[in-house]
């Protein structure tokens, strides 16, 4: 029965904290546009992996100046 008096505060404890999370998170707009992110991992252009890779096919050959 004694340890109703110590779960019951700490209960309303994490429940309170958990309400202040919510609010802070509704307040900063976290779930303003839910889609955009999972539009943005389909739709996303890789320009600097673009370029790296364009540059690597474009480097010309060396050829080795050593005869055999």
């Amino acid at each position: 029965m004694e340890s109703i008096y110590i779960l019951i505060p700490i209960a309303i404890v994490l429940v309170c904290v958990a309400v202040a999370i919510f609010l802070w998170a509704v307040k900063s707009e976290q779930f303003e546009d839910l889609e955009r992110q999972g539009h943005n991992i389909l739709f996303d252009e890789d320009t600097d992996q673009q370029a790296k890779a364009k540059q690597a096919s474009h480097k010309p050959k060396q050829e080795d100046s050593r005869e055999s």
